[in-house]
């Protein structure tokens, strides 16, 4: 609990750790079953960022049931239940209630052989960071509420949502990452500050480096911004010191909320560059190195 890590993990054995988490929230995208594969996809990365392997799951579904029609929740759901299947997760029960707002996720176990936990706490000097997936979720979801995005767009930012991180997890495994975390609601830099914090290490970000959705940009200088992206940088922005050069709506992508992000892996320099060309081989496009680990200043960004 107290490094805020993705999951919680309970040492059974010698050889064997369970991890758990859950994760739930309301629709990003407007049909029932992309939101339903997000949600799941969403929710075992998790897992997938502490090494882990999730094994079952219990469905989490609030549903207005006076306000829309069951055979949206059943798309939901069977979007959900696809994406476990996907990942190999087993649907062991669940829980719903009739809520004003519809929300669905999931609970989620997993296990770890205690010895190959990655953390957000194990990054070392002169690491290098990998992300995964590109940014701009939340920015996205927030242009397509107000009808200012492409059908096109959409389509390709819930592709990424909706991937799992499992190839990403048992790649970065392989390769013997030192820390990982999942960017999700803190943001790129939200997470990448706590990740600086917990190792006690610093962080310099090459901005120009970060995979970004190509329409983002163009949002972010109109101003279509989730209010998650103001928490999240009003709440981190002391921790993290930019150079004059990085525009303000860079700054303001770096900080957006995130729905199902990627992996940001933290691993030996000699082995960046390996790790990279196995993630874009296993269809992983849009991985690339976007900074390293420095060792001051300690618990802070630096973004280039």
């Amino acid at each position: 609990m107290e490094s805020l890590d993705d999951a919680g993990v309970y040492k059974l054995s010698d050889d064997l750790a369970i991890i758990q988490t859950i994760d739930f929230f309301t629709p990003i995208v407007d049909d029932p079953y992309d939101f339903g594969q997000i949600a799941v996809a969403n929710a075992l990365s998790d897992v997938y960022a502490m090494g882990g392997k999730p094994l079952t799951a219990m469905n989490v579904a609030c549903f207005p049931t006076k306000k829309l029609d069951i055979s949206i929740l059943k798309d939901i759901l069977k979007g959900g239940i696809d994406k476990m299947i996907e990942a190999g997760v087993t649907l062991v029960g669940g829980h719903s209630i009739d809520d004003a707002e519809l929300k669905y996720g999931l609970s989620v176990t997993g296990i770890v052989h205690p010895k190959r936990l990655v953390t957000n706490a194990g990054a070392k000097v002169g690491d290098k960071l990998i992300l995964t997936k590109p940014l701009g979720t939340g920015i996205i979801s927030t242009a397509l509420k107000a009808g200012k995005t492409s059908k096109e767009t959409i389509a390709k930012v819930t592709k990424y949502m909706a991937s799992l991180s499992k190839k990403a997890s048992e790649l970065m495994q392989e390769l013997g990452a030192n820390a990982c975390t999942d960017i999700t609601g803190f943001g790129f830099l939200g997470h990448a500050c706590q990740l600086a914090q917990n190792s006690h290490v610093g962080i310099k970000v090459s901005s120009g480096s970060v995979p970004v959705f190509a329409e983002v940009e163009n949002f972010a200088k109109a101003g279509l911004y989730p209010g998650g992206l103001r928490r999240n940088r009003e709440f981190y922005g002391k921790m993290v010191e930019f150079s004059k050069q990085v525009p303000d709506y860079i700054q303001d992508i770096l900080f957006d909320p995130q729905t199902s992000g990627g992996l940001l892996i933290s691993l030996a320099p000699e082995d960046a560059e390996l790790l990279v060309s196995r993630l874009k081989k296993a269809g992983i496009p849009e991985a690339a190195i976007v900074g390293e680990v420095i060792s001051k200043p300690m618990g802070k960004i630096l973004v280039m």
